[in-house]
């Protein structure tokens, strides 16, 4: 194969609509609009989500609940990911995201009590759960709340 034989896949390009460049275009005298109505002027057509009149279906449907603009959300890590880790390291945020367990630390990052821990750790994190505390400190490690 050389240079001047390569094509482009099929379909992967169109040649431009030009509109309104006469008859022979297929797209000339209306431009395609058809013929008058809100569709066929310049700044016509309607609203996002308008329906004619009748009332919208976002309007129809019943709200219920909030969203809280102050809700913080935790990276989970549970317990026996933490074996991962050799004997008497610490554990921080920063090191969990370095060995790829965590991609993005949100609001920080919470140690839920799933699975066991093996090993004596010192780790730091913004929350723990009851029984992950237990278990760190069962194993011989400690816990620090940053």
């Amino acid at each position: 194969m050389k240079l001047h034989e390569l094509k482009p896949a099929e379909g992967s390009r169109q040649v431009r609509n030009r509109v309104g460049r006469g008859t022979s275009s297929g797209n000339g005298k209306t431009s395609g609009r058809g013929q008058k109505g809100q569709n066929a002027r310049s700044g016509g057509g309607v609203r996002l989500g308008f329906e004619g009149g009748q009332t919208p279906l976002f309007r129809r449907i019943p709200k219920r609940g909030f969203t809280n603009i102050n809700r913080k959300d935790f990276a989970i890590v549970n317990l026996e990911v933490l074996n991962k880790f050799e004997d008497g390291k610490e554990v921080t945020p920063t090191v969990l995201i370095e060995a790829g367990i965590v991609k993005n630390e949100k609001s920080g990052i919470k140690i839920l009590g799933n699975g066991e821990v093996t090993k004596k750790l010192t780790v730091k994190a913004a929350k723990f759960s009851k029984s992950a505390q237990e278990a760190i400190e069962a194993a011989g490690g400690s816990i620090e709340v940053i």
